[in-house]
């Protein structure tokens, strides 16, 4: 596949990506009065938190097109400034994004605040406070290795541990909504660990960000069931 090819294939799924999911965020806008009792926290939090995720990924996916399009194929190299500052704007929601499912979480299986969850969202706050320094350098069109893995491996720890929480949880009490979700998060990660630990020698795997982006759509999909009965699910 040439370069010209690939280009329009990232420009295309990006547009669309960010179609499909502002427009799952308004579906859930619109539908929130519709939410039973037992679900309304649960349905206000994953509204809060996808619209954080299309808010973030705006500007990080929103920023690739728009470089490609003042630059052309040489986009991204050209204006990696708009690159960096919108994977800092996806980097920051994303982790806010998990911290909020990890509410989900204790919400929908009546936990207490406890320890795992705890942990859960100070690392949350570590990958922020990670995220400051200069050497981040998010100017940059592809990040230093070593900061790379410093800012991504809480992420990492936040997410699969979610996703193993609503893993054990959806088992034991036969939830099949956890379960799914859960499901969806592990294939994200699936996707994402090979780029952040690859991408600097296989450019090639940032395609994988591709399957990734849409387990998170099949989860904000599975999310607006939540608005489309008065039962829980």
């Amino acid at each position: 596949m040439s370069d010209m090819m690939l280009l329009w294939l990232e420009i295309i799924f990006d547009v669309l990506y960010l179609v499909a999911i502002w427009t799952l965020v308004v579906i859930m806008w619109r539908k929130k009065d519709n939410l039973s009792e037992k679900n309304k926290k649960i349905g206000i939090i994953f509204l809060i938190s996808f619209f954080l995720l299309a808010l973030g990924d705006t500007g990080h996916v929103g920023f690739r097109v728009l470089a490609y399009a003042l630059g052309g194929i040489d986009g991204l190299d050209n204006y990696p400034v708009l690159v960096g500052l919108g994977a800092l704007a996806t980097a920051v929601t994303v982790t806010f994004f998990y911290m909020l499912v990890a509410e989900i979480w204790r919400l929908r299986f009546n936990k207490e605040r406890n320890l795992v969850w705890w942990i859960l969202i100070i690392v949350g706050i570590v990958r922020l406070i990670i995220m400051i320094p200069s050497g981040n350098s998010w100017g940059n069109v592809v990040p230093p290795l070593n900061w790379s893995l410093a800012r991504n491996i809480p992420l990492m720890i936040q997410g699969i541990g979610i996703a193993v929480l609503l893993l054990i949880s959806g088992i034991k009490l036969e939830d099949k909504f956890a379960k799914t979700v859960s499901i969806f998060i592990f294939v994200s990660y699936a996707c994402y660990m090979p780029v952040i630990f690859f991408v600097q020698k296989v450019p090639m795997l940032g395609m994988l960000m591709m399957p990734k982006t849409l387990a998170y759509v099949a989860i904000a999909i599975l999310a607006l069931r939540l608005f489309n009965t008065k039962e829980k699910l």
